[in-house]
């Protein structure tokens, strides 16, 4: 069997991370449905600015839009870009959300980064979206700062499908899973609502080795690497205690979906590390694992499927006993993780925005050579 599609034989979804019109139009996208078993797709602003900058297919539509509308705003020619892609790519996954009864098939898009710590104007702006690309398989994503968790409460509530992205910690994740609770209890018909709560997972490692190192003790340097994952498998502890424990019972009763955890920023960072490092050690029941295309191709050419996600849960406890008595504060860090990712997801944004005007001008004194 194919490596990929044998992880969904312990529960676990793959969704890629990653969108493109051509992969859209060409078939690439069903292939890897049917090849690799993709159960979804997610995006944000940089995946949006390679694409868009990074070659000519989004030329013919660009140069449509600024003839059109000539003082159209950057933002809304984007908007009216990645509303025309995430569309097709949900239709294109429509026959998996309704084999797995809405369990999968998703197409995620961003809100608007620079939102991040507005919680009226995340609501309004994710309200948009909704309507305006009106397919029952989007996903919009919202950061779990403070500001976010109200909002995707308010959201939930409402009954529109929320990825929550930017999550590094246990407390991030009890915010949002308390938060998701509460919103579907004010929900009408919460079976029609689903949800996945991003954990990050790389980075995580990332900024601890940095820690590691300096302190530079075996005990230290024996610990790198581990505290990533360490974090991601407490999370799925608390994850079970909530979804299939008493804090559930009742919506469960009224047919309410768990929030999936979903592992995000899965592509191995430090070259030491396999390359499949963090897939392979984070599968499990009730997951998704979003990865970019490298980590795809190698899981598929030398990765191992097997059910990793709850074993050593007491190696991974003792992992972070070691880590604090280090003096290593992981909250601190996932904390700072979390505004370092804002802050990184508003600058792509903006990046986004420079790559598009200045595309959308070349286009233009094309059309104009052309047409003189």
């Amino acid at each position: 069997m194919n490596r990929v599609k044998a992880v969904n034989k312990y529960g676990q979804s793959i969704w890629l991370d990653y969108i493109h019109r051509r992969m859209l139009e060409n078939g690439e996208l069903e292939r890897l449905i049917k090849a690799d078993g993709i159960r979804g797709v997610t995006s944000n602003p940089s995946i949006f600015e390679k694409a868009i900058g990074g070659g000519d297919a989004y030329d013919g539509m660009l140069t449509a839009l600024v003839t059109r509308e000539p003082n159209l705003a950057m933002a809304d020619v984007f908007e009216r870009l990645a509303v025309a892609d995430i569309r097709q790519a949900a239709d294109i996954l429509r026959p998996v959300y309704d084999r797995t009864e809405g369990s999968d098939g998703y197409v995620s898009m961003e809100v608007s980064p620079h939102l991040a710590h507005d919680r009226d104007g995340t609501v309004v702006r994710v309200r948009h979206l909704w309507r305006l690309i009106d397919r029952p398989n989007l996903m919009i994503k919202v950061p779990a700062t403070r500001e976010g968790v109200s909002a995707f409460e308010t959201l939930t509530a409402e009954g529109i499908n929320i990825n929550v992205t930017l999550m590094f910690s246990l407390a991030h994740y009890d915010a949002v899973a308390d938060a998701y609770m509460a919103g579907l209890e004010r929900c009408p018909d919460p079976t029609r609502v689903a949800s996945v709560a991003s954990f990050f997972v790389s980075r995580v490692d990332t900024a601890v080795d940095r820690e590691l190192d300096a302190i530079g003790t075996p005990e230290a340097l024996a610990l790198r690497g581990k505290i990533a994952v360490s974090n991601a498998k407490l999370a799925y502890r608390r994850f079970r205690e909530i979804f299939y424990g008493a804090p559930f019972v009742e919506l469960r009763h009224r047919g309410a979906r768990v929030q999936r955890l979903l592992w995000g920023s899965t592509g191995t960072k430090n070259p030491a590390y396999p390359d499949t490092y963090y897939v392979r050690e984070l599968i499990g029941p009730d997951t998704v694992n979003t990865v970019p295309p490298a980590t795809l191709a190698a899981f598929r050419d030398h990765g191992e499927a097997a059910a990793t996600l709850d074993q050593g849960l007491e190696g991974a406890i003792d992992v972070q006993h070691r880590l604090a008595a280090l003096g290593i504060g992981l909250y601190t860090i996932t904390g700072r993780l979390q505004d370092e990712g804002v802050k990184a997801f508003a600058d792509s944004y903006d990046k986004l925005l420079a790559t598009l005007d200045e595309k959308c001008r070349r286009l233009v004194q094309r059309n104009h050579s052309v047409m003189g």
